[in-house]
C-alpha cells in the first residue's frame, strides 16, 4: 500500500470560529511562540509532512471578501514566515509552510525570506503564495486597488477566480520570479577559500533580467540557493484559475472535494489544467485534499461537539473544504477511500487547537499505521524529500554561464 501525505493547517485557536472559547483552548497565548511551538512539536511527534500557517494582510473576517467588526471571534496574528523561522531550530523533520500575500508583497522580498527559512530550517521549508481576496487590504498599501467582489461573487469558485484573474496572472509572475531568484546562485558559488581570499565565484551568481506584464526584476538574490535547491511550493485551489497557477508553478496542491466523487471531479479538472499549461508529464505535483476535521474516540461526541461550538457562535459553522465529524477510525476509512481516486495525501484542518491536532496525532496516525498507510519513522530530512520530490537542478548550471554577474 502506498503511504499517505499527512499535513495539518494551523490558524489561531483552529478552524471553528467559537474555538477560542473551548476549555483546553489557549487564548491568551495565540500571539506567543511557546504556544505555536507546542503546535507543531505535537505535529512532529505525529510524523506529518509538514504544517502550513495561514497569513493575510487584514485582519480576519467572518465574510470572505469584507472586513467585519466582530468582537466574538480570534483576532490577530503572527507573520506566518517570521512564525516559522522562529520554529524551525525546535523541530527537526516536520516541514514549515508559510502563507503569504503575493498581491501587496514584492516578489524579492518573498523570494529572500523564503529561502532565508529553507537555510533556517536546514531544507524544510515550503511557501503558500496567496493573492488577495478583499479590496479592503489595499487601503493598509495605498498604492493599487483590487477588485471588489460582491456576495454574487462569492457564491460561486468560478465566479471569483473570474473576477480576480488579472490578480491570478500577477501571482504567476510572481511564482516565476521567486523561482528564478532561487536559482539566482548556484549551489557552488560560495568558495568560502580563506588562503586564497576568494568567498564567491563571480560566475555564478546571475542577473535574472526577469521582464513581464507586471515586474521587472533584475536580480541577483541577496540569499544563496536554499539547501532544497526550490522550497516546496503549495497553492490552494477551488476553481480553473488557481488551478492554472497551480499546475504551472506548485510542487503542491491543495483541492477542496466534498465527496469521493467530487475529488475525482477536481482531480480530473486540474489534471486538464496541467496539460493546458505545458507542464511535463515527468515533472511531479501532489495533490493533497483539505478537510476540516472534529476527532473524538467516542461515536456522536465529535458532531456533539462541534453543535455546541455552533450554538456558541450562533451559525452552522461551514467551510471551502469539507467538514468531518467522527472518530479517528471513521477518519482513516474516509481518507483511504479518497486516496484510491488519486489524491497523494490530506491537508487537515483541526477544528478546534490542541484537542483536534492531539487526535490526529495519537489518534488517527496509529490507526493508518496500523493498516500500513502511514509512515512509522521519518525517511528524509528535507520538506521535499518527505514528499518524494527531487531535487531540482540549477537553471544557471545546466545553462552554461550566460548572465552571470560581473
Amino acid at each position: 500500500m502506498t503511504h499517505l501525505h499527512l499535513a495539518v493547517a494551523l490558524d489561531g485557536a483552529g478552524w471553528h470560529p467559537a474555538a477560542w472559547r473551548e476549555p483546553d483552548a489557549r487564548p491568551a497565548e495565540i500571539l506567543t511562540a511557546r504556544y505555536w511551538a507546542d503546535l507543531v512539536t505535537e505535529a512532529e511527534r505525529g510524523l506529518l509532512d509538514f504544517v502550513t500557517f495561514e497569513d493575510t494582510l487584514g485582519l480576519q473576517t467572518s465574510a470572505f471578501h469584507l472586513p467585519d467588526d466582530r468582537t466574538d471571534h480570534v483576532r490577530g496574528r503572527l507573520d506566518a514566515v517570521l512564525l516559522s523561522a522562529a520554529l524551525a531550530p525546535l523541530t527537526s523533520h516536520i516541514g514549515l509552510v508559510p502563507t503569504t500575500n503575493v498581491t501587496h508583497t514584492e516578489p524579492f522580498h518573498l523570494a529572500i525570506g523564503i529561502a532565508s527559512l529553507d537555510h533556517a530550517s536546514l531544507g524544510r521549508a515550503g511557501w503558500r503564495p496567496q493573492i488577495t481576496s478583499r479590496a479592503a487590504d489595499a487601503a493598509h498599501f495605498g498604492r493599487r486597488t483590487t477588485p471588489q467582489l460582491t456576495d454574487e461573487d462569492v457564491r460561486d469558485s468560478e465566479l471569483i477566480a473570474a473576477r480576480l484573474r488579472e490578480l491570478f496572472d500577477e501571482a504567476h509572475e510572481v511564482v516565476e520570479v521567486v523561482r528564478r531568484l532561487w536559482d539566482s546562485w548556484e549551489d557552488d558559488a560560495e568558495i568560502r577559500d580563506a588562503q586564497t581570499g576568494r568567498y564567491l565565484d563571480r560566475d555564478k551568481v546571475h542577473h535574472i533580467d526577469f521582464v513581464g506584464a507586471h515586474f521587472s526584476v533584475r536580480g541577483p538574490s541577496i540569499t544563496p540557493r536554499p539547501p532544497q535547491g526550490q522550497p516546496v511550493v503549495a497553492v490552494l485551489a477551488h476553481a480553473g484559475t488557481p488551478y492554472e497557477l497551480a499546475a504551472a508553478g506548485a510542487d503542491v496542491v491543495f483541492v477542496t472535494p466534498q465527496s469521493r466523487a467530487d475529488a475525482v471531479t477536481r482531480l480530473g479538472e486540474f489534471e486538464q489544467a496541467r496539460q493546458r499549461s505545458g507542464r511535463p508529464a515527468g515533472d511531479p505535483i501532489r495533490a493533497f485534499a483539505d478537510l476540516v476535521v472534529f476527532l473524538d474516540d467516542e461515536p456522536g461526541r465529535a458532531a456533539g461537539r462541534k453543535h455546541r461550538l455552533d450554538e456558541l457562535d450562533g451559525s452552522v459553522f461551514g467551510s471551502d473544504a469539507a467538514v468531518f465529524t467522527g472518530t479517528p477510525g471513521e477518519l482513516a476509512d474516509l481518507l483511504l477511500e479518497w486516496q484510491g481516486t488519486g489524491l497523494d495525501g490530506f491537508r487537515l484542518r483541526p477544528g478546534t487547537l490542541p484537542h483536534d491536532l492531539a487526535a490526529i496525532t495519537g489518534g488517527l496516525v496509529p490507526e493508518l499505521q496500523r493498516r500500513g498507510a502511514f509512515r512509522t519513522a521519518y525517511g528524509a530530512d528535507t520538506l521535499r524529500g518527505l514528499l518524494g520530490l527531487p531535487r531540482p537542478a540549477n537553471r544557471h548550471a545546466r545553462a552554461g554561464a550566460a548572465g552571470a554577474v560581473r
